[in-house]
């Protein structure tokens, strides 16, 4: 027997607060404004292969509901071509909103787990933030060990022929002063967003002349 499984949407699935966190980013401000012609769901290439379409996703944002925008597929299947974008009648930075809702699933751990993408921007942020450079066969190592360890295993021809070519170096790079990308990576992890913007006509408070 099939499990029944909702669709329609209830008051009580909405995390309130949640459309205007969103907004509150540089950059997705506009959101507000969208009006759900779907010019944003025409244009992009990808649109067939989502669970909710780029106009879909804009609504429920909007709307409040968080978990079902960060962990549907839509989100981590944009390209980032940015013809949502152009295209937009309202000039909302659909792309930028997108972004943002990767990283908010990234870190709250709630995006589909089989999907590369999200295993691959944190194995990257790892190893840049700890060595300053990233080895790209390393990389590509440890997002198939997570996601799919049976296709690294289809890969091993690959790997040797890049290994015999020297293609492929088993020591991960690494910059010196490592001690001063770690003092970079602090103060940008301590920098508070919402003062970037508090000067006048929205200019950076770290960009003003003092």
């Amino acid at each position: 027997m099939s499990e029944f499984q909702r669709t329609i949407k209830y008051e009580a699935d909405r995390v309130k607060g949640f459309g205007r966190e969103v907004m509150a980013v540089p950059g997705c401000e506009q959101l507000e404004s969208c009006i759900q012609c779907g010019t944003c769901s025409g244009v992009c290439p990808l649109t067939i292969y989502m669970d909710f379409s780029p106009r879909q996703v804009m609504a429920l944002t909007r709307a409040d509901f968080k978990n079902e925008v960060l962990r549907s597929h839509t989100i981590w299947l944009c390209a980032s071509c940015y013809a949502c974008t152009v295209e937009c009648p309202r000039e909302i930075r659909i792309t930028d909103i997108m972004y943002e809702l990767k990283q908010r699933a990234i870190h709250e751990g709630i995006y589909p787990k089989q999907f590369a993408i999200p295993v691959l921007a944190k194995e990257f942020y790892r190893m840049a933030a700890k060595h300053g450079r990233v080895t790209e066969n390393v990389l590509a190592t440890l997002m198939f060990l997570k996601t799919n360890w049976r296709a690294a295993i289809g890969k091993w021809k690959l790997g040797l022929g890049l290994f015999l070519r020297g293609r492929f170096p088993l020591r991960i790079e690494s910059i010196k002063r490592k001690d001063e990308l770690a003092r970079m990576m602090e103060m940008v992890d301590n920098v508070d967003i919402d003062k970037l913007t508090d000067g006048p006509k929205g200019r950076s408070k770290a960009l003003q002349p003092h």
